[in-house]
C-alpha cells in the first residue's frame, strides 16, 4: 500500500477560503480575555499557520520553534483552530495532570479520525455530537480497561509475555533476519491470546497480519495535522471524486482495515465461547458478565471496542520499542556487554531472566529506561482537547483548543538529559544502581487521564524481551560481502507510532550453552 501526504489542490483551497472570512468574524465577536496567546511562529490573516504547520515529524518541528521563542507553551492557529503544544514535563504535568478535568477530552482536530469512524477505540474518542451516550460509552470502556489492565491486574499476563518472549527467541534463533516480523510474531501472539483466546499461527497469521494493515494505517493517519482536513472540518463531508479529497479515498481502504481488525477476532472468539472449548481470555470473562444485562447490544459493543484497542494500545508500541533496543545495541555495544555481563552475574546458570529478576538487574532496567527515551514510541501524546477558556503563566488558553504534549522533546531536554541523542543507559545509573534523582521518562506513556492505558502490560512485555536478547544473543553490525561493515541509517518512520525504518544487523547465539537454553525453552511450555 502506498501512502502519501494528503495536500489540498487550489481549487480545494478556494473553496474553503471561501468560508473563513464568516469563520474569522464569529471568532472575533466571540469575547475573549486580554491576556496574549502564548508565542508561536507568526500567522497569516484567516489561515493562521496553515501552510506552515509541519506535517512530517512534527515534534522536531515544535521543538526548534519552542527554543526560537523560547517557551516551552506554543501557540499554533490553522485556520481558525487554536492548537496549544506543551515541550517540558512542567507544563504538560500542570495542564494535562493537575487540571485534568478540563484537559481530557479528545481533539476535535482529529477529523481524520471521524472519517476512519473510530468509535470503537476509547483513547480516541471525542465528546462530539452526542456528548451524553460518548460520555457514557467512553466510561464504560475505562472500567474494562482498568479491570484487565491496571498494575496489579496486568501480573496475570506475565507468565504469557515469558512464553511468548522464549517463542521470540527460537524464532530469531531460526532466522534472525526476520527479528522484526518475530517481534510482531510475539506481540500479536499474545494481545490475541489474552484479549480473544486465540492461538495465532506460526506463520502468516490472518488475524495478525490484518492487525499489523490496520495499525500501519492509523499510526500514519493519526498524526495530529497530516491530513488537511484535521484544520478544515468541512471538507470531511466532501465526496471521494472532488479535487484534494485523496484522504477520503484512503480513509475508505484503511476503515475496512480497521473493522475488519475488530469484526473477525472477535466472532471467533465467540465461536470458540459457543463451543464450550475456549480458553480464559479477556473477550470470555467480559462476555460471561452480559449473562444478566439488560442492554446486551451496547455492553457487547463497548466489549468489542475494548478488545480492539487492547491491540492497538499494546501490539505497535512493543514491537517499536523492542526494535528501537536492537538499534539502539549497534548505536552502543558497550551498553550490550554491560547488560550482558550483569545478566550473567544474577542470573542462575542454566537459567534464562524472569520477571523476578528485575530487581537485580539496573543496568538492564537502565536500557529499558533509555530505549523508551532515546526514541520513544510515541513522539506526540495523542491529542486532548480543553473544555473552557484557562489562564497559564499569564497566557490565555482558549475553550476547545487542541493540546499536544511534545514527548520528544521532553525526552530529549539537554538540561535533564545531557547529550538527549546519544543512547546512554548510564544516565539512569548513580553507584550501580538506578538513580531516583533522574527523572524516569515515563513521559512516553502519555499524562493525565489519557495516558497509555495498557503502560504496565507493555513495560512488563518491553523488559523481559530485552533481557532474555541480552541473555541469548549478540547484536552487531553486518558485514556485507565485501567485507565492510554495514552502517545502519538511524532512520525512523514518522508516524503516530516511531518505528525504524529497516535495517541490517547481525543476531548470533551467546554461545553453544545460550543456544542450548533457546532450544530448552520449547520443552517448557
Amino acid at each position: 500500500m502506498t501512502i502519501s501526504s494528503d495536500f489540498p489542490t487550489l481549487l480545494t483551497i478556494c473553496a474553503v477560503l471561501a468560508l473563513l472570512p464568516l469563520t474569522s468574524m464569529y471568532l472575533l465577536r466571540r469575547r475573549q480575555s486580554k491576556l496574549p496567546l502564548p508565542p508561536g511562529p507568526p500567522k497569516l490573516p484567516l489561515v493562521g499557520n496553515l501552510f506552515n504547520y509541519p506535517s512530517t515529524f512534527e515534534w522536531e518541528t515544535y521543538m526548534e520553534w519552542s527554543r526560537m521563542y523560547d517557551s516551552d507553551i506554543l501557540h499554533l492557529g490553522v485556520a481558525g483552530r487554536s492548537i496549544v503544544v506543551l515541550s517540558s514535563k512542567d507544563a504538560a504535568m500542570d495542564l494535562l495532570e493537575k487540571r485534568s478535568a478540563i484537559y481530557s477530552d479528545r481533539s476535535v482536530l482529529m477529523n481524520i479520525g471521524l472519517v476512519l469512524d473510530l468509535t470503537w477505540n476509547r483513547p480516541r474518542l471525542p465528546m462530539s455530537n452526542s456528548i451524553w451516550m460518548a460520555a457514557m460509552q467512553k466510561r464504560a470502556h475505562r472500567r474494562l480497561f482498568h479491570g484487565v489492565f491496571h498494575e496489579q491486574a496486568a501480573k496475570k499476563f506475565l507468565p504469557a509475555q515469558l512464553s511468548a518472549t522464549h517463542q521470540l527467541l527460537r524464532r530469531m534463533l531460526h532466522t534472525p533476519e526476520d527479528f522484526v516480523a518475530h517481534l510482531r510474531h510475539m506481540a500479536g501472539r499474545l494481545i490475541m491470546e489474552t484479549a480473544y483466546g486465540i492461538d495465532v499461527l506460526p506463520q502468516n497469521d490472518p488475524y495478525v497480519n490484518l492487525a499489523e494493515k490496520a495499525l500501519h494505517s492509523l499510526a500514519y493517519a493519526l498524526v495530529p495535522g497530516r491530513f488537511i482536513v484535521d484544520s478544515l472540518p468541512v471538507l470531511k463531508y466532501i465526496p471521494m471524486w472532488f479535487p484534494g479529497a485523496g484522504f477520503q479515498r484512503l480513509a475508505k481502504e484503511w476503515k475496512n482495515f480497521a473493522n475488519e481488525m475488530i469484526e473477525k477476532p472477535y466472532a471467533e472468539a465467540k465461536l470458540k465461547i459457543a463451543s464450550g472449548n475456549a480458553p480464559h481470555s479477556f473477550t470470555a470473562s467480559a462476555l460471561q458478565s452480559l449473562e444478566d444485562s439488560n442492554d446486551k447490544e451496547y455492553r457487547e459493543r463497548v466489549i468489542k471496542g475494548t478488545a480492539g484497542t487492547m491491540y492497538t494500545a499494546a501490539s505497535d508500541t512493543t514491537v517499536a520499542a523492542l526494535n528501537t533496543f536492537i538499534l539502539a545495541m549497534l548505536a552502543n555495544p558497550e551498553a550490550q556487554k554491560k547488560a550482558q555481563a550483569e545478566i550473567d552475574s544474577v542470573v542462575k546458570r542454566g537459567h534464562l531472566p524472569d520477571f523476578d529478576d528485575e530487581a537485580s538487574l539496573p543496568y538492564v532496567t537502565a536500557v529499558f529506561m533509555e530505549v523508551l527515551r532515546w526514541q520513544p514510541v510515541t513522539p506526540i501524546g495523542m491529542p486532548h482537547c480543553v473544555s473552557v477558556e484557562d489562564e497559564y503563566r499569564g497566557y490565555r488558553i482558549p475553550a476547545n483548543s487542541t493540546v499536544i504534549a511534545n514527548i520528544w522533546a521532553i525526552l530529549h531536554d539537554e538540561i535533564v538529559y545531557p547529550d538527549p541523542y546519544i543512547f546512554n543507559p548510564e544516565r539512569f545509573l548513580l553507584d550501580g544502581k538506578l538513580n531516583s534523582s533522574v527523572q524516569w521518562p515515563d513521559a512516553a506513556f502519555g499524562f493525565g487521564r489519557r495516558i497509555c492505558p495498557g503502560r504496565h502490560m507493555a513495560k512488563s512485555s518491553i523488559w523481559i524481551g530485552i533481557a532474555s536478547i541480552l541473555a541469548a544473543f549478540d547484536i552487531t553490525k553486518e558485514v556485507g560481502q565485501d567485507g565492510q561493515v554495514v552502517e545502519p541509517s538511524y532512520e525512523y518512520f514518522a508516524a503516530m507510532v516511531l518505528m525504524p525504518l529497516p535495517f541490517q544487523c547481525s543476531i548470533r547465539p551467546r554461545s553453544k550453552e545460550a543456544e542450548a537454553l533457546i532450544r530448552a525453552t520449547a520443552d517448557q511450555e
